[in-house]
C-alpha cells in the first residue's frame, strides 16, 4: 500500500511546514480517536493566498487551486500532530467559499480539496462527508478556507 507521502510525491507535491496559528487556538485538537483540524486558507511561506471574491475577481478554477493548497495546509497540520499514516478515515471537510452573491459553484470549488484528499489517502480512507458554503469574507481576504475532522489511530 502506498503511503500518503508517496502519493503526494507522485503528484509533485510535498507536505509544507504547518502554518502557525494567527490567534488563540490550536491548529489541531485530538480527542478519543478524532483529530479536529482548525481552519486553513491557502497561505504559504511565500505569502498570502489569492485574495478576492469567487465569481467576481477570482475564477472557479483559481479557487479550486486555492482549495488544494488549503488542503495541503490541513495535511501539514495533521502530519505535524500525528503523521499522515495515522489517519484511518477523513470524516468531514467543511469548505467556506468567499463568493459573489450569484455564485452557485461552491461545491465545485471545494472539489479541489476533496480530490486531493481522495488521491492522497485513497478511496477507503479519503472518502468523506462534506459541506460547501458561501460566506461574505474570510481571513486575510482569502477566497477559500477549509477545516477537517479525521479519525486516527490511538
Amino acid at each position: 500500500m502506498t503511503s500518503p507521502h508517496a502519493r503526494l510525491a507522485e503528484l509533485g507535491l510535498s507536505v509544507p511546514p504547518p502554518p502557525p496559528p494567527k490567534g488563540n487556538y490550536f491548529p489541531v485538537r485530538r480527542h478519543r480517536g478524532q483529530l479536529w483540524v482548525s481552519g486553513a486558507t491557502a497561505r504559504t511561506s511565500a505569502g498570502p493566498a489569492v485574495v478576492g471574491v469567487v465569481g467576481d475577481d477570482v475564477t472557479v478554477a483559481q479557487a479550486q487551486d486555492q482549495a488544494r493548497v488549503a488542503a495541503l495546509n490541513l495535511l501539514a497540520a495533521i502530519d505535524a500532530a500525528v503523521g499522515l499514516d495515522a489517519v484511518t478515515a477523513v470524516l468531514h471537510v467543511r469548505g467556506y467559499v468567499r463568493g459573489a452573491p450569484t455564485l452557485t459553484d461552491h461545491p465545485a470549488v471545494i472539489d479541489g480539496a476533496s480530490g486531493l484528499l481522495l488521491v492522497v489517502f485513497g478511496d477507503e480512507v479519503g472518502a468523506h462527508a462534506r459541506t460547501a458554503i458561501g460566506v461574505a469574507s474570510l481571513p486575510g481576504g482569502a477566497c477559500v478556507e477549509l477545516d477537517l475532522v479525521a479519525a486516527v489511530d490511538d
